[in-house]
């Protein structure tokens, strides 16, 4: 962890390089916060450049080096938001994605994919929260900070999209789990 503190400090002096090598260390985590909210990977690439674009432009506005990682995740999240806005679409999954998964075992692979199905259906606020709370184990402050909301408003996000996928479930009926 020191060693990140001390690279961003030297970013935010100017270091390219090491701004380089920070975003470098993070990219595969936030690939993977942006291809969760939009759904295919040129989508997730696109809002990977423009993460680091509008990181590298504003780094010197980071008070505290020890959240870097929170603070790109945030970035991440919010252009991951923005673009699913701006094309006003609804996120499919590719059927390039599914067949990228090794199935080891069906019934695995069933609930993995019913719980992104499940998931998809969430506004993308409340995805934010529940991927957040559930993906990255974060506590619902946590997630409040990164998204940059009050704590109230971030509890009644996640218990409005857990409402709504309990729902969900309980009218199909048909996944193999149960909310508790």
């Amino acid at each position: 962890m020191r060693g990140i503190i001390e690279l961003v400090r030297k970013a935010q002096r100017g270091d390219e390089s090491a701004f380089l090598k920070l975003f470098r260390h993070y990219e595969e985590d936030l690939y993977r916060v942006a291809y969760v909210h939009l759904g295919n990977e040129e989508d997730a690439l696109d809002v990977i450049q423009e993460t680091a674009y509008r990181s590298f432009k504003s780094l010197k506005k980071l008070k505290e080096p020890a959240y870097f990682k929170t603070w790109l995740t945030k970035i991440a999240i919010s252009c991951s938001i923005d673009m699913l806005r701006k094309r006003k679409r609804e996120v499919q999954w590719k059927p390039e994605y599914l067949e990228s998964i090794t199935i080891t075992d069906q019934e695995d692979f069933s609930l993995s994919f019913t719980l992104k199905e499940l998931i998809e259906a969430l506004e993308p606020e409340e995805k934010s929260v529940i991927i957040l709370r559930f993906y990255y184990d974060l506590t619902i402050r946590e997630v409040a900070e990164i998204l940059n909301i009050p704590l109230g408003t971030g509890k009644t996000l996640l218990y409005r999209a857990l409402k709504k996928l309990r729902k969900r479930v309980e009218e199909d009926g048909d996944y193999g789990f149960e909310f508790r």
